[in-house]
Formats: structure tokens, sequence, C-alpha cells
């Protein structure tokens, strides 16, 4: 522990050695702090651990993911609205749940209740394997999304309590190759263990992921500053007090105009990604006429362009060449080219290089949104914001997941790739226009 203390005062000096500079003229005026980099921040033990731990249990999700999707795509032939229906069971529980987790995890010990979470979802992901029909899918993944709400909030307060101000660019931009590299690795896995085994054993690989990551956050002091202790409350009552404690969440959210628009920024995105997100699965096996196989490559691909995307998103940040607003904006114009492509070119490359550029574009949304919120929340209030942050930008997902359904059943699905890229740069406009209204 000492050891970590020290090592994490070092990194804090090594980014504040241009502020403290010699100049004794005290007009003058010091640069910003250099921002740490990955080898700086992956020398914190409890990043290192988290990160360990967030690679394989990410790889496991999308193995389970993408192993369900497939068979349900090219084994049961399902419909566009059952395809949706699947990553809705999982995104809808946390739209309800993940406020109210926020507020048990600006209470709760970090620790333990990554710890418990881990072991829970691995007993869940087990159901997978016995299930035989899509409504047990969905209940698993319901309860999965529940347990999920209590670690993605839990994890975002362990890199903030001991990652400093200036590695978190770098810590939230590793933690998007770990989506990432799970990303492009995870669907074409899948997809051969599917074609040449059983969709059971991509959930065996799950099962295994949540328990190795529960070992490796369990080897590491994981010590919430008592600086980050949320206050009890003021009411005795205990619902009252947990419904004090959401509000306060979601006041500081409205009432910080930058956050307020990062927030609906990964809300849009995530909205245009959800109408093309399930629908990449017939869209190969209907206009592109491939396999399963295919499918898995083409949904790497976004895995890919995430990874690319980040590394250029961060050297923009560090050079100071573009303004966190900025990449956003741009990343919404992004998202829209990259559906418009797949949509006006039914070409396999063309679909390769249309979700590579959808990845790449989300990158610009994704990390700086993060960091900022990290940032300018309270440390308190970290599991608040956080949560109430997942649950507004999965509630834009399902939207997308739900209008992509209908869509596709009534115009088809090349039609929704359109609708959703006048949507994408419709929303980079309105931002842009907010944004200038509170310069003013």
């Amino acid at each position: 522990m000492i050891a970590q203390s020290v090592l994490n005062g070092n990194l804090s000096q090594r980014s504040a050695k241009i502020a403290a500079s010699p100049m004794t003229t005290a007009t003058a005026t010091a640069p910003p702090p250099a921002l740490l980099s990955f080898a700086d921040v992956l020398r914190i033990t409890v990043m290192r651990r988290v990160f360990y731990a967030q690679v394989v249990s990410l790889f496991g999700d999308f193995l389970a993911l993408f192993a369900v999707i497939a068979v349900v795509s090219f084994r049961l032939h399902g419909t566009a609205a059952q395809l949706t229906g699947l990553q809705i069971a999982y995104m809808l529980p946390i739209v309800f749940v993940g406020p109210i987790a926020g507020v048990f995890v600006d209470r709760w010990p970090i620790k333990p209740t990554l710890i418990t979470s881990d072991l829970i979802r691995a007993a869940l992901a087990l159901l997978l394997i016995p299930a035989t029909s899509i409504w047990q899918v969905y209940g698993v993944l319901a309860a999965l999304s529940c347990v999920s709400a209590f670690f993605g909030p839990a994890q975002t307060v362990t890199i903030r309590s001991h990652v400093p101000t200036t590695g978190l660019m770098s810590a939230n931009a590793l933690m998007q190759i770990a989506f990432m590299g799970s990303r492009i690795i995870g669907p074409a896995t899948a997809g051969i263990i599917v074609g040449k085994f059983t969709p059971k054993v991509c959930y065996g690989i799950d099962v295994a992921s949540f328990l190795v990551s529960a070992g490796l956050i369990a080897s590491v002091a994981i010590v919430r500053p008592a600086s980050l202790q949320a206050p009890t409350g003021s009411s005795s009552n205990r619902i009252h007090a947990i419904w004090i404690d959401m509000r306060a969440g979601w006041s500081f959210i409205i009432h910080h105009a930058a956050i307020l628009f990062f927030v609906v920024a990964m809300a849009a995105g995530l909205f245009t990604i959800g109408c093309f997100g399930p629908l990449i699965s017939i869209y190969v096996r209907d206009t592109l006429h491939a396999s399963a196989g295919l499918f898995g490559y083409v949904s790497g691909m976004v895995g890919v362009g995430l990874l690319v995307g980040t590394q250029i998103v961060r050297a923009i940040a560090r050079r100071q060449m573009a303004s966190d607003t900025g990449l956003v904006l741009w990343g919404l114009v992004g998202i829209g080219g990259g559906v418009l492509l797949l949509g006006a070119v039914p070409h396999i490359a063309a679909t390769f290089a249309a979700t590579f550029t959808i990845g790449f574009a989300f990158a610009a949304i994704m990390v700086p949104a993060s960091t900022l919120i990290q940032r300018e929340t309270p440390p308190d209030m970290l599991g608040r914001v956080g949560s109430t942050n997942a649950s507004v930008i999965f509630l834009g997902q399902i939207l997308g997941l739900a209008v992509s359904g209908v869509l596709a059943e009534l115009v088809g699905v090349r039609m929704v790739f359109f609708l959703c890229a006048v949507l994408s740069v419709a929303l980079a406009l309105a931002g842009g226009m907010f944004l200038r209204s509170q310069k003013v």
C-alpha cells in the first residue's frame, strides 16, 4: 500500500512538473500539465488489474452475446424484432436499475461490490447453457444487466480513486481498447466456435471470464479515500434518502451544461448505433447473401475502428488540436457518414469500410465524454452520475433498437440505415447550435 501511494504520488508529480516551473516572474503563465501515458497509468497496480479484468470479462461477454445472435439469426432464422429483443432484454434493466445502483455504489465498499457482481454474473451466465428458448435467454440477459448496473459505476469510482486527473484520458482510452479488442476478436471467435462446435462453449468461456475477473480484482487493494465517500443523507427514511441521492445525481447533470451535452451526445450516438446494430446480421444474410462467419468479421470492424479512433483522439487531446466538444460533434457526423455508406453501397468491401468508420467516429464521442464526466463530477457523486449517464445512453440505444425493428419490417433494412444517417447529422447540427447558445 505504501509503495502504491508513493507511485501514485510520483505520477502526480510528473504530471505537475511543468506547472511547478522555477520561473520567478509572478506573471508567468504555466502551461497545462502533461497527460500521463498508457505506460504511466498501467504502472498503477489497481488500474492494471482492473484493465486486465475488463479485457477478460468483456471477451467472454462478446463471445456469449454474438453466439446468441448467431444462433438466432442463422440457425433459428429469427426476425429483426427477435434480434432487437435480445439486446433490449440486456439493456432495459440498466435504464431502471442504474440510477438506484449508483446510490448504493456511492455508499458501499468498492472491492466487495466488484467481486460480488462478478461472481453473481458467473452464476447467471451458467444458466445460458441449459436455455432452450429465446424467452429463457431474454431472462438471463435481463438478470445479467441488473447486476452489471452495479459493476459499471463501481469500476468508474475505482479508476477515479486511484488514477490522477492527468491520467484519466489514458485510463478511459485503455478501457475503450479493452472493449474494442473484445469487439474485434469476440464476434469472429464466436462465429468460429458456433460453426465448428456449439454455442455452449462460448457460454462456458463467459462463465470462466467472470471468475477470472473476480480473482484479478481480489488480488489488489482497492480503497476509496474518505473524501470520496458519499454523505449518509439527511433523511431517516431509507427510501426517501435513496430518492434524494438519485435526484441529486440527475440535478447535477441537468445543471452542468458540458456534461449534459456529452450525455445527450453519447445517447444520440448509441441511438443511431442501436438502429443499425442488430440489423447487421439480417443485412449480411439477406443483402450480402453471406454466412455467419462474415457477420462476425463485419461486426469486428467496428472494434477495429474504435481501436484506431481511440489512439487518434488521444493524440489530438494530448496536443490540444481540438476541443472535447468539437471531437464529439465530428463523431456524430462520422457515424452518420458510416451508416450512409452502409446503406448506399451493398458490397462486402463497402460494408467493412462503413463499420470501421462508425467505430472510429464513436471513439471521438466516448473517450472525451467519459473523461470529462469523471473529471468534472464531484468525487462523492461519481456512482450516481455515472450510473445515471449509463441509464440515459442505454435508453437511447434501446429506443434505437425498438425503432429499427419496426422500421425494418415496414421499409427495409437499407432504408433504416439512410434514416439513421440523416438523424445523426441532424443531431450534430443541433448540438452545435446548443453549444453556441451556451457561449452567448
